[in-house]
This record gives C-alpha cells, structure tokens and sequence, in this order.
C-alpha cells in the first residue's frame, strides 16, 4: 500500500513545555502556539512558580508573548516544594489557575534546588491532590552520589514511584518524559490513574548521540538518553494507540552560549518542528493512523478535559530544521538543527 503524503488530525495539544521567561519565552512560546491548542507550562522558573498570584502573572506574560489570535491556551502547573500549602494549590485547582502540581526531586534537572528534598514531607499534600482529583507531574529520576545517571529513573520506580502508586492509589500521576523500558513496563502495569508522556528526542536517539564525534551538548538533556533498547521500548509504547502514552516534547531552550560551555545546561529545544519531528517517528514505524490518538485524544481524557475542535495537517516534503533561533541577544539551538525532516506542518 502507498505510503499517505498528508495526514491531517485534531489539533493536538503538548502536554509538557518550558517557556521560560522575558526574551526567551517571547521567542519560543509563538512556537508551540504554533502547533498546539493547549499546553502544559512547567513552572521551574527562578523564583519558581509556587503560588496562583505567580501563576496568574505568568499566564498574562505567556498570552501577551503569543498574542490572542493564536487560540492558544497555557495550563499553568505549581512547584511542589517541601513547604507547599496544600489549600493554596488546591484553590489554584478550584479557580482553574492550576491544571496540576510538578514534582522535581531536589536538584534532579534544571532550576529544582526548591524540589523536594523527601517525599514523605509533602505526602499531606498528595492526599490532597488525590481527593480532588488534581493531577501530579513527576519528573522520575532519584539522584546521589552512588546512583549511576543512567540509572535515576529505574532507581526513581523502585524507591519512589512504585511505594506512591500503592500510598496514594486514586492519585492522578503522569510519569513526565519517560526514557526507560522499566518506566513503560511500569506505567502498563500500573492503574488507569498513571500515565505517561514521550519526547520525540527520547524516540530519535539514544546515548550514543550524546559522543558521536566528541561531546555534544545539545543532545544532552535530563533525564539523559538511554541505551537503544530503552529507545525502542518507546518508539513501541508510542505508537501502540494505548490510551497510557501521549505527547510531552519537554521542549526546553537554552542559549547556546549556556549549553557550548564547560558544564551545559541539560535541555532539548524541539518546539520549532515538534510535530514533524513525531510524525517521522510514526512514518518510521508505520503507525501513521495512531498519530492522532497518541497526539490529540490521550492527553485530553486522561487530564478530563474535551478533544480541541478543528485539525492541523502533515504534508511529506522536506523541512529544513534552522541553525538558530533568536532570543533577545542569544540565539537557541533547535533539536536536528541544519537536518532536513521528511514532514512538514501545514497548519
């Protein structure tokens, strides 16, 4: 049978983005408005966003950078920290500010020196986040001295994540930006109330890429690529139409000056071809007809909320992904930068 030149899908949502703030977010942020209805906005900015005044503020400042025709809706999350006030968030739910709470395991990635140092100190909030309904982001890596890198997210199951599913079973958790075979094995496993999302970078390369010819910066995210099995673990869960798997590209720019340097910052910048980039993974695995599942309805019910009306088209035509992006006086480096993709997005 032909392969389809088009593919046309409702109009999906990105279900884990980093927008960051001032120049920055007002280059990227048109980007993902660009592709997507609605998207999930991490909150690890500095101060971090832990209170719905902050929020709002950063919701306006989102809305201004892509402007009201883009029909763009931002769902703003809080930062749990050790010190969370479970009646704020839970006001922030109630008012529609909050669409979920962000776990980041103390200094695990980028901007987590607030996270939470012990899980037990915050298991009054997770209670709370459990009776009314509002869901739990985790970014699943345990970090120390004696845990090799490679192994955060499968130390993170056993320590962390399994004992919470069973504490808190009614919990709505979405295991954020998956990298390991254990992690989808652990998300099929687990009740319908665990989820989880897929970058398209953790589907097109493994660790390898990170050395080939030398170090390579801009390969280089949190949590880290794995090895190739763990990749085709993934490729296989995304494109597998199971209702547990949907889209998060983690989208997270640096200026290149703060990546091409002797420690650079861990972050993959994949909002300007987001969609192109998946839609080549899924053309790979011959699994076209399961793009829209995997990026437009599973994110939608598992959060409770509507499929977005109207669709966005995929044409196969070569893309070529830019050197940079400008962002004030820095420039950020795409995922693939100077590569040709085989789809292009349409609109």
């Amino acid at each position: 049978m032909a392969a389809a030149n088009a593919l046309t899908i409702r109009r999906p949502d990105d279900w884990h983005v980093h927008l960051r703030d001032g120049a920055v977010l007002a280059a990227v942020a048109p980007l993902t408005a660009r592709q997507f209805a609605r998207a999930v906005v991490m909150p690890n900015l500095v101060p971090p966003v832990t209170s719905v005044a902050v929020a709002r503020a950063y919701r306006k400042r989102i809305l201004d950078a892509v402007g009201t025709e883009a029909g763009f809706t931002p769902l703003m999350t809080c930062y749990l920290t050790d010190t969370a006030d479970a009646d704020e968030i839970a006001r922030g739910f109630e008012e529609t500010v909050f669409a979920a709470v962000k776990l980041y395991p103390a200094h695990a990635t980028t901007n987590s020196d607030a996270g939470v140092t012990d899980i037990a100190t915050v298991h009054g909030v997770l209670a709370r986040l459990e009776k009314i309904g509002m869901p739990l982001l985790v970014h699943g890596e345990t970090v120390g001295a004696g845990i090799d890198v490679f192994d955060r997210e499968k130390v993170f199951i056993e320590r962390t994540l399994g004992p919470l599913v069973e504490k808190f079973p009614g919990l709505k958790i979405v295991f954020e930006h998956i990298t390991t075979k254990e992690a989808v094995d652990f998300v099929r496993a687990a009740p319908a109330s665990v989820a989880a999302t897929v970058t398209a970078h953790h589907l097109m390369i493994n660790r390898n890429a990170i050395f080939e010819g030398g170090i390579r910066p801009h390969y280089y995210c949190l949590p880290i690529a794995k090895r190739e099995q763990d990749r085709r673990a993934l490729r296989k869960a995304a494109v597998s139409g199971e209702a547990k798997f949907f889209l998060g590209t983690d989208t997270a720019p640096h200026a290149v000056s703060a990546k091409e340097t002797a420690c650079g910052c861990a972050g993959i910048f994949t909002a300007v071809n987001a969609l192109e980039l998946y839609a080549q993974v899924f053309d790979e695995e011959n699994a076209l007809d399961k793009f829209e599942a995997f990026a437009s309805r599973n994110g939608p019910a598992f959060y409770g909320l509507p499929v977005n009306e109207g669709t966005v088209t995929l044409t196969r035509a070569p893309t070529p992904v830019p050197t940079d992006i400008k962002a004030g006086s820095e420039t950020v480096r795409p995922f693939l930068a100077d590569e040709t993709l085989s789809w292009r997005f349409e609109g």
